[in-house]
């Protein structure tokens, strides 16, 4: 067996469809099942349950995809480990957030922290936070929703209240706080299923037993803010959006909204079987050292972002 038949073999039991797994490994069908008979072969054991085209993990193969996933794993790690080390750097640092600008600052000043970390930034949902971890390649993810797995690790950054912004002159501009019920006909800006404005919205109403009407969705949840000055709709924007200033940029009027659990929280997530190079480790340490919204204050002179001492 050959680390070609492994790889191979990682890839088909993840999707269970040969077609899948060959379009991701750029290969053709008929090679990658060959490839996978020989295995089965060698082994002395069929790893799946065919019937017609579809194909399903067996338990023996479940039970030598764990023992496949480590040896990879360890394989990748120590390529990483070796040009770490050749590298006159720190490594490189990967992060994933759904929102760019929750992160922005952030990586910034760990930047000017670090100048010889290799920094790298992608802009994911949940789901796919959730894969890139399991694939290992992002080293860390910002999260506002929760990921769960026995492989992961997390840490609590933030947690703060989300208000709900209207634009101003709407007949809620000058209100202290809201119900849910009172904006049930409202129209919403939010981000599509997958994003945690989104997620948080779905459960606010539902636990109203209602449904929110939505005038856009969109995969930028930064731009919501935008939107909802136009007068398109009202939307759940993070309280920091409030305190940094933004509102002198993008002006709207900011209303509490009278529901239990209306905040988000921000975690720091990894894979704990991963390797973290000395820039990761060293962004795990610098983004924890201090509560995670003192790295992006707003300056109350000038309503601009600035970062403390």
């Amino acid at each position: 067996m050959d680390l070609l038949q492994l790889r191979y073999f990682q890839t088909v039991a993840r999707y269970e469809h040969i077609s899948r797994a060959a379009e991701e490994l750029s290969v053709a069908q008929p090679s990658l099942s060959r490839t996978i008979a020989r295995l089965e072969a060698e082994l002395g054991s069929p790893l799946f349950d065919r019937q017609g085209r579809r194909i399903r993990l067996n338990q023996y193969g479940a039970m030598f995809l764990r023992h496949v996933d480590r040896a990879l794993s360890e394989l990748d790690d120590g390529r990483r480990a070796l040009r770490d080390a050749r590298d006159t750097g720190l490594g490189r640092v990967s992060v994933a957030s759904e929102t760019l600008l929750t992160i922005t600052h952030v990586l910034g000043s760990y930047r000017a922290a670090q100048p010889r970390a290799d920094v790298r930034l992608f802009q994911s949902n949940a789901e796919e936070m959730d894969r890139q971890l399991r694939a290992k390649e992002v080293d860390f993810c910002v999260a506002s929703q929760p990921l769960i797995g026995t492989h992961l690790e997390s840490i609590e950054l933030a947690r703060e209240e989300v208000l709900l912004a209207v634009p101003h002159g709407h007949w809620l501009d000058g209100r202290e706080s809201v119900t849910v019920p009172e904006i049930a006909d409202e129209p919403f800006v939010t981000t599509r299923p997958g994003h945690w404005q989104r997620a948080l919205l779905d459960r606010l109403f539902a636990s109203e037993r209602l449904t929110p009407l939505l005038s856009c969705e969109g995969d930028e949840p930064g731009a919501s803010q935008d939107m909802i000055s136009a007068g398109l709709g009202i939307g759940l924007i993070p309280a920091i959006s409030r305190r940094v200033g933004t509102e002198s940029l993008v002006p709207v009027a900011w209303v509490h909204l009278n529901a239990p659990d209306c905040h988000r929280v921000l975690t720091l997530v990894w894979n704990r079987d991963a390797y973290l190079s000395e820039a990761a480790l060293k962004f795990r340490e610098f983004i924890t050292s201090k509560p995670f919204m003192a790295h992006r204050l707003p300056d109350p002179r000038h309503g601009r972002v600035h970062h403390p001492s």
